[in-house]
């Protein structure tokens, strides 16, 4: 069973996004991207307590701006997605996670070091350039569940 419910445009879309977000990082940092968007659609909590689709994750609008910067910013977002990376993207949905982002809600490239915590979130570890972070304990048991 899928981690998360989809349909072929979603493989699509989240393709796209772990391509624009982490395509320097290799097949592992695009993995690590694919586990945040879709542990935000499984989270019933924080920030994503209304978010449950592949497409309601992408196009999330936090404080004004998308919460992935490469809808507003990358180019590389709105090329066509290859079969290379829907594969990925499908074995995320379907299955596929592992630290730093097994469980994490969050991510982020400070071009430094890691901070313990973000915005009160636990550092979960790190992957080449990107710093990730899971819910505090305690406050979000359905990250954990799927």
């Amino acid at each position: 069973m899928a981690r998360v419910a989809y349909r072929d445009a979603d493989v699509d879309l989240m393709a796209r996004m772990m391509r624009a977000e982490a395509e320097g990082e290799g097949v592992q940092g695009m993995l690590y991207v694919g586990n945040v968007i879709v542990n935000r659609a499984v989270a019933d909590c924080a920030d994503f307590m209304d978010v449950r689709a592949i497409e309601d994750v992408i196009f999330q609008v936090q404080g004004g701006n998308y919460s992935f910067e490469a809808v507003q910013k990358g180019n590389m977002f709105y090329q066509r997605a290859r079969e290379s990376e829907r594969r990925l993207a499908r074995k995320n949905l379907e299955y596929w996670r592992d630290y730093p982002a097994k469980y994490a809600l969050w991510y982020f490239n400070p071009y430094g070091p890691c901070p313990p915590t973000w915005y009160g979130q636990p550092f979960s570890g790190q992957f080449k350039q990107h710093c990730f972070y899971e819910p505090a304990p305690g406050t979000c048991e359905s990250v954990y569940s799927r």
